[in-house]
């Protein structure tokens, strides 16, 4: 496979490895994006990428919560300013009503507001501001307690980082601190039950990769891994991680002391994992010349 230079610079921006690292880990991973990562992780050439998804998209994020029930919806738009508009705002807070009613993306789209459905309101709403939308996911939870918060809100209740929170105990405000805390360092998971453990399993390969690159014997680099993967763990799940309220305490251990038990937690942000691909003006200007 051909390696470009835009894919070069990519891995450079993920990885902040040198140029001509970059181009043969592309190459020694005939272009695989995700193994080049894992290869210059290997050599020492790059910290662990946090796979976060290139965010593209526009839109908004809307959480509401009624009882022990709460919901986050993404509703995308072309651009940010369409973000702004205050109908646009209106339409995305009825959506998320409309949730708490709603199992999944596909019941929540015949779903009814204001006598049509989310769908139909959606194509009235692209005729009229004359930019593509779409409904693109849903997520709920439930507890004893459900907490939301918002990051950069746009309205009341939506923004571009949307939480959840549910727990058992505690009060509001330390069921607020800890959604701060989840949109702020992005967890992948609650504990170390929940996370994929295929994903568990390729680090755990990457971590024995690099200790063994340091030629040191098999029974010491055991040992070593059990101290990386620890501290991996801590980094990635939520009741693991430093408290960012205080950093003295994990969030786990900050729960157990106000007599608390977090169940799980929701976290969208608006176009996570959406890859849009971006002309510079130069080239948009010259293509619209040539048509």
């Amino acid at each position: 496979m051909a390696i470009t230079a835009s894919m070069v610079k990519e891995l450079r921006d993920t990885t902040g490895a040198g140029m001509m690292d970059a181009k043969k880990a592309l190459t020694e991973s005939n272009g695989d994006m995700e193994a080049a990562v894992d290869w210059l992780r290997t050599k020492g050439l790059a910290k662990a990428a946090k796979k976060s998804g290139r965010t593209a998209a526009e839109g908004l994020v809307a959480v509401k919560v009624e009882g022990g029930h709460g919901v986050a919806v993404e509703v995308n738009s072309e651009t940010d300013f369409v973000g702004k508009n205050a109908e646009f705002q209106s339409m995305v807070s009825n959506i998320a009503d409309a949730a708490l009613k709603a199992d999944d993306v596909e019941a929540l789209k015949a779903a009814e507001i204001n006598g049509k459905s989310v769908e139909t309101t959606l194509t009235d709403a692209i005729a009229k501001i004359g930019e593509n939308m779409s409904l693109r996911r849903m997520e709920s939870i439930d507890g004893e307690t459900v907490v939301s918060y918002v990051h950069n809100a746009a309205a009341p209740g939506m923004g571009k980082i949307g939480v959840l929170v549910a727990m058992n105990g505690g009060n509001e405000e330390f069921g607020k601190q800890v959604a701060m805390h989840i949109a702020a360092v992005n967890p992948a998971s609650l504990s170390e039950a929940d996370l994929d453990a295929a994903v568990v399993e390729k680090e755990k390969q990457v971590q024995m990769d690099i200790a063994r690159e340091s030629g040191k014997p098999e029974a010491v680099i055991e040992k070593m891994i059990v101290g990386r993967m620890q501290k991996y763990m801590s980094e990635v799940t939520l009741l693991n991680q430093s408290f960012v309220v205080n950093p003295d305490l994990t969030v786990g251990k900050a729960a157990e002391e106000i007599g608390a038990t977090i169940t799980g937690f929701v976290r969208l942000e608006v176009g996570e994992g959406i890859e849009v691909v971006k002309e510079d003006f130069a080239a948009e200007v010259a293509k619209a010349a040539k048509g």
